[in-house]
């Protein structure tokens, strides 16, 4: 008997980082003012979608801050515990605790190892790494709303831009290597991941929204965070 369930991935909220710091996996990074608000109009967002008849029954998150942050009104609104999930987490950055710029490449040779090899990356957790996880995550996610909430339950996993979308061009079947500036995956969006079948392979529909799209204009947003 196939059971289908829907995973929506959400992007953390905006980060108070007013260096620009790559912070990666650095802990203690928390939303900004701004970030809250984006927080709570994703959870809002889910909030009406369970009122018209969603069976949301399951909440992980990445263990960083920034995602346990964006995870609480979710948590609130919905009234589901949230489950720290590792497999969540920020992709590993060599350049992590610095701010990057030209400058700061071309003047330490320290880092030009890191940069040989964009198709990896080099400079960080390979992308095919973080499809594996990410989608053991899914996976697990799916199956649980299952068991929880019977055909058609939907569950939500917080993460991260990167994952989250290096999962999304794998499930497209594009090249993992890309031009950051092109990532459809802004800040407290929702990926959202339509499977057909928990217990079976098969490519799952996908669909993106962005509940938070009024508080984007002047945000700063850096690749990777």
């Amino acid at each position: 008997m196939t059971a289908s369930a829907t995973v929506h991935l959400l992007r953390h909220g905006e980060v108070h980082n007013p260096e620009r710091i790559v912070y990666g996996r650095l802990p203690e990074y928390h939303l900004s003012e701004t970030g809250r608000q984006m927080a709570e109009l994703a959870a809002a967002e889910l909030a009406r979608r369970a009122a018209d008849g969603a069976r949301i029954v399951w909440l992980g998150a990445s263990p960083l801050t920034r995602a346990q942050e964006t995870a609480a009104p979710v948590s609130r609104e919905l009234g589901l515990p949230v489950h720290t999930d590792e497999r969540l987490i920020e992709a590993g950055n060599w350049f992590e605790g610095l701010h990057v710029d030209r400058r700061e490449l071309a003047g330490s040779p320290r880092h030009w190892p890191k940069l040989l090899n964009p198709l990896r990356p080099s400079w960080g957790e390979p992308y095919r790494e973080q499809v594996t996880r990410m989608a053991e995550a899914v996976k697990a996610a799916a199956v649980r709303a299952v068991e929880l909430g019977g055909d058609g339950a939907e569950a939500v996993l917080v993460s991260h831009q990167l994952p989250i979308w290096i999962l999304r061009r794998s499930i497209e079947g594009r090249s993992l290597p890309h031009d950051p500036r092109s990532r459809q995956c802004n800040l407290a969006s929702l990926t959202s991941l339509e499977l057909p079948d928990v217990h079976a392979p098969g490519r799952p529909r996908i669909r993106y929204t962005e509940p938070a799209a009024p508080l984007y204009p002047g945000v700063i947003q850096l690749p990777g965070s």
